[in-house]
């Protein structure tokens, strides 16, 4: 096993001085996207993009922008077979195996960025359990890995191994995951088809990957080249069937690649429409008071500034809503 492989993790350190308990947290780290090759067919930059956007002034008094520590292998083993993750962990897998994840050509960082993507996930869930409230990370949503193997530039599954923390850990019952990126979570179905606990809920595109689909609880497909009016129909049914769960935790995959501007994504919502369907998400966390953690998901548009800008109002969004949350949560504890 590699020596840097952290067993255990001290509290994650804010990158900004300032704190406000109302300002919504964020998980990020340069290795988000210096740990993927410049020739790898995957948007990489958009990483660092977006953390300048939200830098600016103004977007920077709404965050606060904290550090992952890397995930540990036990963390991982929960939702995956121990024989994978240490394969990768030990630069075992085969071409084969890597070439289904994607993301090549492979740098040596590759492992670190894994952990401290996984890492920044897990951070985000414990703060929102033990504060309450919205938080993200500015990364992740890979809900193509399996049980057993990577696909579709996702190695391990954030989504599967957060619900079965939240299980775990803070003895949860009802944990609800929520998928609105385009492409289908067939991952995070397979890992938790037998886990009663947690609702798994994909919107996507029908014609889109993976071809071959898994079986979520729900699984709500749409047609190619669907736009506002009807995504957000399906949209506001995926959301009443999670209000009807009574969830806990609400676990939101928030791809943005159903953008009309998006390479892979063949359906054609607008930032609107993409903006409508966050606004949605977060009121129904605000108005049942459901803990929320945002996973960024895909984002492929060209040029990149229309991913960007929706990734940015992505997180204005649940900044705001963190506030209303928050602010709820004060009124409720005063009138108590």
């Amino acid at each position: 096993m590699a020596d840097y492989i952290a067993e255990s993790k001290d509290n994650a350190q804010p990158i900004n001085d300032e704190k406000s308990s109302h300002r919504l947290s964020i998980w990020y780290h340069p290795i988000y996207t210096n740990g993927i090759h410049p020739d790898a067919r995957f948007p990489r930059d958009r990483y660092t993009k977006l953390i300048d956007n939200l830098n600016t002034p103004e977007y920077s008094d709404k965050f606060i922008i904290e550090q992952p520590t890397e995930a540990s292998r036990k963390e991982l083993i929960i939702a995956h077979d121990p024989y994978y993750v240490d394969n990768f962990l030990n630069q075992n897998l085969t071409e084969k195996e890597i070439k289904r994840i994607g993301l090549t050509p492979w740098t040596p960082q590759i492992i670190p960025r894994t952990l401290l993507l996984m890492g920044g996930a897990i951070a985000a869930l414990d703060h929102v359990m033990e504060n309450g409230g919205i938080a993200g990370n500015m990364a992740g949503g890979t809900h193509h890995a399996h049980y057993d193997f990577g696909s579709g530039y996702c190695i391990f599954n954030d989504l599967a191994v957060c619900s079965l923390l939240a299980l775990s850990k803070y003895n949860l019952t009802k944990i609800a995951v929520v998928d609105f990126d385009v492409h289908q979570g067939d991952g995070t179905a397979t890992i938790l088809q037998n886990i009663d606990e947690v609702l798994t809920i994909s919107v996507h595109c029908r014609q889109n990957f993976p071809f071959r689909k898994s079986e979520s609880d729900y699984d709500l497909e749409l047609p190619a080249n669907a736009g506002d009016e009807e995504i957000l129909a399906m949209v506001a049914k995926a959301l009443e069937i999670t209000k009807q769960f009574d969830p806990e935790l609400i676990l939101f995959q928030a791809g943005v690649d159903g953008l009309a501007t998006d390479a892979l994504g063949k359906l054609n919502i607008s930032r609107q429409g993409m903006s409508k369907r966050n606004e949605m998400v977060f009121d129904l966390a605000v108005e049942q008071l459901i803990p929320t953690v945002v996973f960024m998901g895909g984002g492929y548009s060209d040029p990149i500034r229309h991913t960007i800008d929706a990734f940015s109002d992505l997180f204005l969004s649940a900044s705001k809503a963190n506030k209303q949350f928050l602010s709820k949560v004060d009124l409720n504890n005063v009138d108590s």
